[in-house]
């Protein structure tokens, strides 16, 4: 159910290096800052960085139509969670689930992470195409992937992504790596929908947890959006 934005419920990752501000009800919503000497102001500064995507999110996942509508200021959000982070969170991907995401999935719910993880799927499908033929603005010291490289990432990541769920991602390599990306969403909504009716298991072969549903979308849904924004960023 879409939450008012009187009151948007937000969970932070403290890192060592970078703080994380993520909305709880809102997978893909989540922006970070690097950390300094005061765990307050960074705080501040990783929820000020939410608010300040909040129209760019709301552009991204516009044809879900799911009621999003972005806070006017920061003093919308309600911290109901503080996790610590880890190596990833200072890498700089959000690497910790929050309590609610154990949480289990009707069919309301899949359907609603369906239509949510489809958005950010055209948002970034219609940044590759703005991309196409166009240079991408480099790093400070000449780092960045190319339009090629930021596919291939996304396809080996979300295969991956898919086998934390413990689901077997459909990919052919003789494939181009748009046939590829079409495939492997196939394989994400069927090993999601699977998820949601407890149908995998929930420890792996070695014993390690899998992903539950809501987190699996979390971690997608922002991986999706943050390379789309990427490439959005770096057109010339």
């Amino acid at each position: 159910m879409a939450q008012s934005t009187d009151r948007i419920n937000v969970y932070l990752e403290i890192g060592a290096k970078r703080t994380f501000a993520c909305a709880t009800d809102w997978p893909g919503w989540s922006r970070s800052t690097l950390t300094g000497s005061r765990s307050g102001r960074d705080e501040a500064s990783a929820l000020q960085a939410l608010c300040d995507y909040g129209p760019r999110y709301a552009s991204a996942i516009r044809t879900a139509r799911l009621g999003f509508e972005p806070p006017g200021d920061s003093s919308a959000f309600n911290v109901v969670e503080r996790l610590k982070g880890d190596a990833t969170t200072d890498f700089g991907a959000p690497g910790i689930p929050p309590a609610s995401d154990a949480a289990p999935v009707d069919k309301a719910g899949l359907r609603r992470f369906q239509a949510l993880l489809e958005a950010c799927w055209g948002t970034f499908d219609a940044a590759v195409e703005a991309g196409r033929g166009r240079d991408l603005r480099k790093g400070p010291r000449g780092g960045g992937r190319e339009l090629d490289g930021i596919l291939e990432h996304i396809l080996g990541s979300d295969s991956g992504y898919l086998s934390q769920l413990g689901w077997k991602p459909e990919r052919n390599e003789k494939e181009g790596p748009r046939e590829q990306l079409a495939g492997l969403r196939r394989s994400i909504l069927d090993g999601l929908a699977a998820s949601a009716r407890g149908e995998l298991p929930q420890q792996g072969p070695r014993g390690g947890l899998r992903w539950t549903a809501r987190y699996f979308v979390r971690r997608s849904a922002w991986h999706i959006l943050d390379h789309a924004w990427e490439i959005e960023d770096r057109i010339l």
